[in-house]
């Protein structure tokens, strides 16, 4: 197998597929002076800045800013991905090649000189762009069709994924106050909720099943947000019934629900545009004048003994606007309601005028909005590039109030930002007065998601200088010195709550388990650890086929949460649906559980060769299924 990047999702990606699947892997990066130097100095600067902090509250971290030692491998230099580096590298020969370049273009590029060199060689490429993804995944498997007819066992597919999509769901999750993590693929949701220690005499609802122990305990609730490589202190992932009883004292995670989902529809806007055009103040302004002017509209009806309410409103909007004959001779109280419906004519205009500048300056590429100064309770997310800009839309889908720090007035989440009327501050985060005016004082969280780990974690200190209690996630690639960051935050602010996620982390499972040429449904963070999980058909797997749901759990490695029981035949290609059925009996009604997709399973039932089940997955467990079988449902 072959990988080449130019970031951490390469070398992650390269690990994962030699630690994990025990795959022989070439890793093809550019040359030491093109990145090497950014990345340490950046490192550098964070290790320097988490000392000062170490050395201030009198706490080691027990960690250094390098990174761990590559797995055994060959690793080659290359600046550019032309057809001679691809044929050098051995892509004639491989059986799966990964382009994961943070360029959309040079991944483009390389993958169709690959396919020219190897029509039979199963790619996955790394795209931001998901339409033009749809599209170049389509047209590789074309020209991998006409080369002909594939040796059987042999998988020329094209998977085009994102790092960003991957890992955004887990971001946006982690900067909110609840404690709800949700996987939506494939026609299912699975939701999951990340419960702290149960205090004595509380009860709660079992769930379905407990997914992993948290490192949390009874005396320490804020955890050590462990890894794998954390020993005891690491979170258990998939315990068995006996592990969770005698463990009453720490935090788990249950899955609460498995459902369908249906299409997920992106609706960020479903009031009218000319009313999204204005900012929260002027449609309360609004709001205050209609008011108003219907009040006036009713005084008027009972001062002067008009019963039309229609010509009552009509002779307040004429007074409104100064165009109605002036009530000369009229009763006393007519005279009155006219200069106070004048009176109000002229408290318009300026907000008329205020709309008018506020529709034509959201149209213009100048300037961006401004945070309101009443604003408190938002999240504040740093970075509005790719990663950021995926958060952002998934917050803003949650109806989260968001504002955003960006140092380049041209970053690619500048547009998105601007249509979705999203706040941004223009400016370096480290500079002084940068967070203040994202009103950070009165913010719930801070997400730093910028590709600088010593700008996250200085942004990080800063906020938490000025409000202690603030709820802070870092993105952070290297464990040990994510561990190092976390217990030194914690000792400085044991109130608050750290997390530290790194995106290569999240979707480096995704894109592996891709170059086996299988697909899994979703994944989702348990401190600094991944629970996976995949669609399995039961047919000709001897760990399955015949088996009880309960023989085939296997604690730490995987267990079955869901069962689909619909014939091979009437299945759809999603997991979420019978084709038989109703639209009113479609899973996620008591009517589907005989029919299909059932997740209340009886722990006796035995699986059969036309049943298909959704595990839940450690990454080790799932590579034991790969090598042991290819009988996983591709999306």
């Amino acid at each position: 197998m072959v990988v080449c990047g130019d970031d951490a999702l390469a070398h992650r990606l390269a690990d994962e597929l030699r630690t994990v699947y025990r795959e022989n892997v070439t890793l093809v990066v550019p040359p030491a002076g093109r990145l090497d130097r950014r990345t340490q100095t950046g490192r550098g600067r964070a290790a320097v800045l988490l000392g000062r902090v170490t050395a201030a509250v009198s706490r080691a971290a027990g960690s250094t800013d390098t990174l761990a030692p590559p797995s055994p491998g060959r690793t080659l230099e290359a600046a550019d991905l032309t057809e001679e580096v691809l044929a050098e590298v051995g892509v004639a020969d491989a059986v799966a090649l990964a382009l994961v370049h943070d360029d959309d273009e040079t991944n483009i590029r390389a993958a169709l000189a690959a396919r020219r060199l190897n029509p039979r060689l199963r790619l996955v490429i790394r795209l931001y762009n998901r339409r033009l993804g749809q599209h170049l995944a389509s047209l590789l498997d074309q020209a991998a069709a006409l080369a002909g007819r594939l040796p059987d066992g042999l998988d020329a597919s094209t998977t085009v994924l994102s790092d960003a999509d991957t890992a955004a769901p887990a971001l946006a999750a982690s900067a909110l106050g609840g404690t709800s993590k949700v996987v939506r693929a494939d026609g299912l949701l699975l939701r999951a909720s990340e419960l702290g220690p149960q205090r004595p005499g509380e009860t709660r609802e079992p769930g379905l099943c407990t997914l992993a122990l948290l490192s949390a305990t009874d005396s320490d609730p804020a955890g050590a947000e462990g890894s794998e490589d954390s020993g005891s202190e690491a979170p258990r992932l998939l315990p068995d019934e006996a592990t969770v009883a005698d463990a009453r004292g720490r935090g788990t995670v249950v899955l609460k629900a498995v459902s369908y989902s249906g299409p997920q529809r992106r609706n960020l806007r479903s009031a009218p545009l000319s009313w999204l055009l204005l900012s929260r103040r002027l449609r309360w302004s609004f709001t205050g004048l209609v008011a108003l002017v219907l009040a006036l509209a009713v005084a008027s009806m009972l001062t002067t003994g008009d019963r039309s309410t229609v010509h009552a409103v009509y002779l307040t909007v004429l007074d409104l606007f100064a165009i109605n004959d002036p009530a000369v001779g009229e009763p006393a109280a007519r005279q009155v309601l006219q200069l106070l419906n004048g009176l109000v004519g002229l408290l318009l205009l300026p907000v008329l005028l205020a709309a008018v500048l506020e529709v034509l300056g959201t149209f213009r590429s100048g300037a961006p909005r401004r945070p309101p100064r009443s604003l408190s309770g938002h999240v504040v997310l740093l970075g509005l590039g790719k990663i950021g800009s995926r958060v952002l839309v998934q917050l803003r889908e949650l109806g989260i109030p968001v504002v955003c720090v960006e140092a380049d007035p041209e970053a690619r989440g500048m547009a998105l930002a601007r249509r979705l009327r999203v706040p941004v501050v223009i400016g370096d985060v480290t500079e002084e007065g940068v967070l203040e005016a994202a009103k950070i004082h009165r913010a719930q969280s801070l997400l730093a998601l910028t590709s600088a780990d010593a700008t996250n974690l200085e942004a990080a200190l800063y906020a938490r200088s000025v409000k202690p209690g603030l709820r802070a996630v870092l993105r952070l690639y290297d464990d040990e010195f994510a561990t190092a960051v976390y217990r030194t935050l914690r000792a400085a602010h044991p109130r608050a709550l750290t997390r530290s996620r790194s995106v290569s982390h999240l979707a480096a499972p995704s894109f592996a388990v891709a170059m086996m040429g299988r697909q899994i449904l979703g994944a989702i963070p348990v401190e600094r650890r991944v629970l996976l999980f995949a669609a399995v058909d039961v047919a000709g797997h001897p760990l399955l086929e015949g088996h009880t749901v309960a023989e085939v759990f296997r604690p730490g490695k995987w267990r079955v949460i869901a069962l689909d029981t619909a014939e091979p035949s009437q299945r759809r290609p999603d997991l979420g649906g019978d084709p038989g059925l109703p639209e009113d009996e479609q899973p996620g009604t008591a009517a589907t559980e005989a029919h299909g997709l059932t997740w209340d399973l009886h722990p006796g039932y035995v699986l059969r060769p036309t049943d298909r089940v959704v595990l839940a997955a450690t990454r080790r467990g799932l590579a034991e299924l790969l090598g042991r079988h290819r009988g996983f449902h591709t999306p």
